[in-house]
């Protein structure tokens, strides 16, 4: 398993855990927690035992966006890593999930702020679970900024746009419950809890047969912005080579024995 300084990772069963790990700075984005959320999502995708990912945060937060003091050319830490980011200049949006989608379920577990980069970095979660107190927004525009980690495409469309637009351009913060109201998290759990919950939701996606649901995710985003005729087709294509699957014969088998089926990627 990979993992820096600032980004520790960590297998429970069948789950990837990333864990967000700079809680002096609130988890806020640094160049070594970059690289390491990009190296966890690449993990995830080429080892076929992980079933599903959860993304969290140390120190009772998730993540208080970019460091400023970083962005604003005042140090910057983890200057090894350089390299990393000159080979590859895409690489801080792909940790981001701007330009990387995860073949694999990826939860949100939520605890304190969520905010500016962390909401950008939600928004490419599949599922989300937030502690009561949690805090999510975009403040960008009161700093002068752009929430460019994708929210003016991204959050219209997962919430109704005027909440959208409401979130971009107030730069207020939102209460956990608020969020729920609006449909950019899930679960609303008591503080403390959102990683136990998250990682309960991990262990029902990990007991279903792993080709299904990455292609019931892969169809699901590649048929969001597609006409109904157009995403029909295009799930005929995704979804029936499953069924010609060993994992889904096992499937079958299981049910009408009434026992766990055995998925083995087959």
């Amino acid at each position: 398993m990979g993992g820096t300084e600032h980004l520790t990772v960590q297998r429970e069963g069948a789950t990837l855990v990333l864990t967000l790990n700079r809680p002096e700075a609130r988890n806020a984005l640094s160049l070594p927690m970059l690289v390491g959320l990009y190296d966890g999502w690449v993990e995830a995708d080429e080892d076929d035992a992980v079933r599903s990912i959860v993304l969290t945060g140390a120190g009772g937060a998730f993540c208080a966006g970019m460091d400023l003091k970083a962005l604003a050319g005042r140090g910057l830490e983890g200057e090894q890593y350089r390299d990393r980011l000159k080979a590859d200049p895409d690489l801080h949006w792909k940790a981001m999930l701007r330009h990387h989608r995860p073949r694999k379920p990826v939860i949100a577990a939520v605890e304190g702020h969520c905010v500016a980069g962390g909401t950008e970095i939600l928004q490419g979660t599949d599922i989300r679970v937030a502690g009561a107190s949690a805090t999510f927004g975009l403040f960008e525009v009161r700093r002068g900024l752009f929430p460019i980690g994708g929210s003016t495409v991204r959050l219209q469309r997962q919430i109704p746009r005027t909440h959208a637009l409401e979130m971009l351009l107030t730069g207020r913060p939102y209460t956990a419950q608020e969020a729920a109201d609006i449909g950019l998290i899930g679960h609303v759990v008591p503080d403390g809890t959102a990683l136990e919950k998250a990682l309960a939701v991990a262990e029902q996606i990990n007991a279903c047969g792993p080709l299904a649901v990455e292609a019931v995710k892969a169809s699901v985003y590649e048929t969001a912005e597609l006409t109904e005729t157009d995403g029909l087709a295009a799930e005929l294509r995704r979804g029936w080579p499953v069924f010609d699957t060993a994992d889904a014969k096992e499937g079958s088998r299981a049910f009408a024995e009434k026992r766990p089926p055995v998925y083995r990627r087959a």
